[in-house]
């Protein structure tokens, strides 16, 4: 059975890399562009695991993994930002997992498999 992943992101270019990056993988992916549009998602389908990018306008991923969080305890949620920082934020452990974001997503895919294959 595969896997099924919600990456949401507002930077078109990061999205894309991050969904063709897991599809690859052999997950089956799906997009939201923003905060609202994955709680949309997310009352529509079940999925075993959430990207989430912090920085986005309207809702944050902090605020979205937390109403994520509510709703279905147990999908797990992988933080990923641009800036280090947020590491330290006591919101941020809402999340299973944080990364900081790069071109390079050896250690994203490493951290979903751990989290979903447990």
């Amino acid at each position: 059975m595969s896997r099924r992943i919600l990456v949401v992101e507002d930077e078109p270019n990061m999205r894309l890399l991050v969904t063709e990056e897991l599809m690859d993988a052999g997950y089956e992916v799906d997009e939201a562009e923003n905060g609202e549009a994955a709680l949309k998602r997310f009352g529509e389908k079940t999925y075993d695991l959430v990207t989430i990018d912090i920085e986005m306008p309207g809702m944050d991923g902090l605020e979205l993994a937390g109403r994520l969080r509510e709703i279905r305890k147990e999908t797990k949620l992988v933080l990923l930002t641009a800036y280090s920082h947020y590491k330290s934020d006591m919101a941020s452990w809402a999340a299973d997992a944080y990364i900081v974001k790069s071109s390079d997503l050896t250690e994203l895919k490493e951290v979903i498999s751990r989290l979903i294959n447990m």
